[in-house]
């Protein structure tokens, strides 16, 4: 128990002696250095500097740094290591720019104040990726005077390292300020190439000049100041001038003036744009132009040279006189797509019923897939009435396919059509094409219009003929056959059965009707006898000659037959 109290006493004593001291003095474990803020990284190129600020007023003061790195293997992320350059310094900033070998890790630096064995708590993390807060330094400027011109030579100046900050150097841009070396000189600015010839410049003057690189967005620091004195221009005469180029679906051509009056050859050299980027120089480099060297009028085609449709090209003309002197014209620019203009389409009309086809190729013809490709054409299409009527408007329609199809039109017309081509993504437009004129045909729906209703009407024509016969007929049957019957009952029996063969469709005169009984035994008794005596009277007639042939004979035996049955 004893020995468990001395150790109690041992641990809590350094606290007694902090609370009870009547004299200010350090606790075991405890410091009264003050941290560092606002810790910040300053960056040029590959050039990193960490700086803070410190509020103590402690004197004897070092400080140290750490950092992280994020990208190394062989550290875990919680492992901080000393900051190279940045250990035991007096100073509030230090350079750490051998420790950065990774410029597009993550990174993180932290400070703190050291006094012998005192150390302060470390300040807050800075963090930061070195590629993004790195600033572009200015470049090297090299300078040589050439006959009035200064030909100028931009290096971008950085350390050499295995790893470098910029590595695309072509993406660079510079800006060139210029000004004569005088109190009222004019500042102008433009932009220029790694290596690059400035002109329009007057002779035997100081010029003084400062240039600043940038990339994307990022601009640089500018660099130190540099005057140079131009020298006396030599005008040579026969010196190509007023270089011009002239494209036409993507056929490129190249013109000059000849000033000098004598024999003079010319040779047409190229350079791709791309070796003007970067900063070497590049006056090796030109090429001469296939079938344009050595030659004497002033014209070239080049169309040989672009293979690359997205590239630039520079051209001049070097000029040879006869007593083999030699000059070279100032550079034209050549991007092929924005250079080269099109030609008008061509367009060829066809017809069905009222509807218009227009079927349309491209500039450069359907062969050119240079242009169709790159160009994305659409079509402004422009047709009208070719009539004598000069009040009829202009109709446009507008496609993006090569074929058009224009309705609403009228039938057997002359429809006139023209169509240009245009191209928004280059802000081109074509020269419309030759005007095609063509008939619609006529309208097909009229003549079947008019037959159908001429066949209708000639039915029903044919149907009201048909029915007025019918009933014409129909009522000369009955009158026939009311005052003409075709069959009339025979003479000795006209008097009986009228009644029957009357018609049933007059009306007859009504007769008083008798009540009759017949008795059956006195009617048979008298038709016997009536018909013995009538027998023996028509026997004795055709004895008598009137009726001698068999025809009577057997018409008479139908009759009696007849009456036979009558009186029966």
């Amino acid at each position: 128990m004893e020995a468990a109290g001395c150790r109690a006493r041992a641990l809590l004593l350094p606290l007694w002696c902090c609370l009870l001291a009547a004299a200010p003095r350090r606790c075991a474990g405890q410091t009264d250095l003050k941290s560092p803020q606002d810790i910040q990284v300053y960056a040029v190129n590959t050039n990193f500097t960490l700086r803070w600020n410190y509020t103590g007023n402690d004197t004897d003061v070092t400080f140290s740094a750490e950092y992280q790195w994020f990208g190394d293997p062989q550290t875990s992320e919680t492992e901080w290591k000393e900051l190279p350059g940045c250990q035991n310094v007096t100073d509030t900033e230090c350079d750490f720019s051998s420790a950065i070998t990774e410029y597009n890790d993550r990174h993180l630096v932290r400070v703190r104040a050291e006094r012998k064995e005192d150390k302060s708590p470390w300040s807050s993390v800075f963090e930061m990726i070195p590629y993004f807060i790195a600033q572009i330094g200015p470049p090297e400027v090299h300078l040589q005077s050439i006959n009035g011109a200064i030909k100028i030579q931009v290096s971008h100046a950085e350390p050499n390292q295995v790893q470098k900050m910029w590595v695309t150097l072509s993406s660079f841009k510079y800006n060139l300020v210029i000004w004569e070396n005088s109190s009222d000189a004019e500042v102008r600015s433009q932009n220029i190439f790694p290596v690059d010839t400035i002109s329009d410049l007057a002779p035997e003057t100081t010029y003084c000049l400062k240039v600043q690189a940038t990339l994307f967005f990022q601009e640089g620091l500018f660099s130190p100041i540099h005057c140079v004195k131009t020298t006396r221009k030599v005008n040579y005469l026969f010196c190509p001038a007023n270089l011009k180029v002239f494209a036409l679906n993507m056929q490129f051509h190249l013109h000059w003036n000849n000033p000098y009056k004598q024999h003079v050859n010319y040779t047409v050299q190229y350079l791709l744009g791309f070796f003007k980027t970067l900063p070497d120089d590049h006056s090796v480099k030109w090429l001469s132009v296939p079938r344009c060297e050595n030659i004497t009028n002033t014209k070239c085609n080049f169309t040989s040279i672009i293979t690359v449709i997205s590239a630039f090209y520079y051209l001049r003309v070097q000029a040879m006189s006869e007593y083999n002197k030699s000059c070279l014209s100032k550079e034209v620019k050549i991007d092929p797509l924005s250079t080269n203009e099109f030609g008008p389409p061509r367009i060829r009309l066809d017809i069905s019923d009222v509807l218009l086809h227009v079927q349309i190729s491209p500039p450069g013809g359907e062969e050119n897939k240079v242009m169709r490709v790159h160009y994305y054409f659409s079509y402004r299409i422009v047709y009208w009435k070719n009539s004598s009527d000069n009040e009829e408007e202009k109709r446009v329609k507008e496609i993006k396919q090569t074929i058009a199809t224009i309705s609403d039109l009228t039938p057997s017309t002359q429809y006139c059509v023209k169509v240009k081509a245009l191209s928004e993504a280059y802000n081109k437009t074509s020269p419309f094409s030759n005007e095609e004129c063509i008939k619609t045909s006529p309208d097909k729906m009229l003549p079947l219009i008019i037959l159908a209703t001429f066949v209708s009407a000639l039915v029903a024509v044919l149907v009201v003929a048909v029915l007025i016969i019918f009933f014409l007929y129909q009522a000369y049957n009955k009158i026939k056959y009311v005052f003409f019957p075709s069959c009339t009952p025979p003479l000795n029996i006209e008097g009986f059965g009228e009644q029957l063969f009357g018609s049933p469709y007059l009306p007859t005169v009504e007769e008083p009707i008798e009540s009759c009984y017949v008795i059956e035994s006195i009617i048979e008794e008298v038709n016997q006898n009536d018909f013995k005596d009538y027998k023996h009277s028509k026997q004795s007639s055709r004895d008598s000659g009137n009726y001698s042939n068999d025809d009577d004979t057997s018409g008479s035996k139908g009759s009696e037959g007849m009456l036979e049955k009558e009186i029966i």
